[in-house]
């Protein structure tokens, strides 16, 4: 087993005829382009996507390998997860040659061997170079082709950049140094996920609210801190990749995913000082203005360096702790406390806040005044209450989203009597069904 760590970007045509030239900055071995074929296999029920697994068998100048690549890890364009190999002599699918231990306890392999069918296939030309930068080396291959399912295809331009030696932090760094030539963004959705997407016959995706987030029983508050960040550019990348394939509408969930980056900054503030990401807000503010001009194109908006640079920073922040070396002992012992009872106090002054603006409001040009604030302690709530019972707090949730719709739809009738209903809603953290 081997833990592949790597970075993917999509790539305009432009940005490869480009990436040459580029590279001749580092020191590097360069080898030519070899064609590409692989196939994934899929059960009749997904079995394989549902374990978070990944089965393909790749052909490469007569040569055949079986790859399945097991639960990992994805932040931004970041992916981490470990991965299984195996040489074949023919493209005949044998996953008997796996080590046992990587299946769910109980699983029938031979009855599974019966079960895999062909789902969708890559096909492209990979040009790759290995470059030395720092103390790592690190390869970059270009991808040219396409995914196909069936009758339904899409072009493929892919870079991706994966640590052979050395250290991560210098991956992250290099790929700050590269995405300078332009044209090109993070990928959060790898071609096996693209492949899914198309052997489903490529539905349009939805825009959709952001999610609760589910933490861990016991987790801390740095990692709920984690979770948090994470969950928030998750949804900024999905919205992104809905406005590129043509749907206006999901802008809005890019610009929700940047206010919940601006909650969550809010919401650990007291424990990360600001000095430890002042840039990152920066740079996520100067999108913000970007993403201001109600005319951008989608693709002038995605691939921008402002955009790019952005969603890179967070990633490597998020990857590498770089709030770390900010901290002082007193902060470093509240993040390894409770996230639970961190949740419980945040949500206490969360709802007291709601009742104090709401209590006395009587105008409508009031509750459009105090619209932006419930916004945000919303999308605040959304990333605090992973840790209670879903029903309760979805009710919780729904008396407030009530008043939200209607002040933005502007029904001036009827605003009083749901901010009163909101109010008085029991808090749902104070639930004996809390996850501990």
């Amino acid at each position: 087993m081997t833990i592949e760590i790597e970075l993917k970007f999509i790539a305009t045509p432009q940005a490869a005829e480009k990436l040459a030239e580029t590279l001749a900055a580092w020191p590097h071995q360069h080898n030519a382009a070899r064609e590409l074929s692989n196939t994934y296999y899929e059960t009749d029920d997904n079995q394989l996507r549902r374990w978070d697994m990944g089965l393909r068998i790749r052909g490469v100048d007569g040569r055949y390998e079986m790859t399945l690549k097991a639960a990992g890890k994805t932040v931004g364009g970041l992916h981490q997860r470990p991965e299984y190999n195996v040489d074949l002599d023919a493209p005949q699918l044998d996953i008997a040659r796996l080590p046992a231990d990587i299946w769910p306890q109980g699983t029938d392999i031979a009855a599974l061997q019966q079960r895999l069918q062909p789902l969708f296939s890559t096909h492209f030309r990979r040009e790759t170079w290995r470059v030395t930068f720092r103390e790592s080396e690190i390869e970059v291959a270009f991808d040219c082709g396409a995914v196909a399912a069936g009758e339904l295809s899409e072009p493929l331009y892919e870079v991706e950049l994966e640590l052979k030696s050395g250290q991560r932090a210098d991956l992250l760094q290099f790929a700050e140094a590269l995405i300078a030539m332009g044209g090109l963004r993070l990928g959060s959705l790898s071609k096996a996920a693209r492949g899914y997407q198309l052997a489903q016959g490529n539905p349009a995706r939805p825009v959709r609210p952001l999610p609760l987030q589910n933490i861990a029983a016991k987790a801390t508050v740095e990692q709920g801190m984690v979770q948090a960040f994470s969950a928030a550019l998750a949804h900024w990348q999905y919205h992104e990749e809905v406005w590129l394939r043509g749907n206006p509408d999901a802008k809005a969930g890019v610009l929700e995913a940047l206010e919940t980056l601006r909650q969550a900054f809010s919401l650990f503030g007291a424990l990360v000082p600001r000095k430890a990401n002042s840039e990152l807000r920066q740079k996520l503010t100067r999108l913000e203005e970007l993403l201001a001009d109600s005319g951008i194109e989608a693709d002038t908006a995605c691939f921008s360096s402002v955009s790019v640079e952005a969603q890179l920073a967070l990633t490597h922040w998020l990857a590498e702790s770089l709030w770390q070396p900010w901290l002082d002992e007193k902060s470093k012992t509240k993040l390894q406390g409770s996230f639970k009872r961190f949740c419980d106090i945040m949500l206490g002054r969360i709802g007291a806040d709601l009742k104090e603006t709401f209590a006395d409001v009587q105008l409508f040009n009031e509750f459009q005044d105090k619209a932006t604030r419930l916004n945000r302690q919303l999308l605040a709530v959304h990333l605090l209450a992973g840790a209670y019972p879903a029903e309760e707090v979805h009710s919780w949730l729904a008396g407030w989203q009530e008043l939200q719709h209607a002040i933005r739809e502007q029904q001036e009738r009827g605003l009083i009597p749901l901010a009163n209903m909101a109010i008085r809603q029991p808090p749902f953290w104070l639930s004996s069904g809390a996850k501990r």
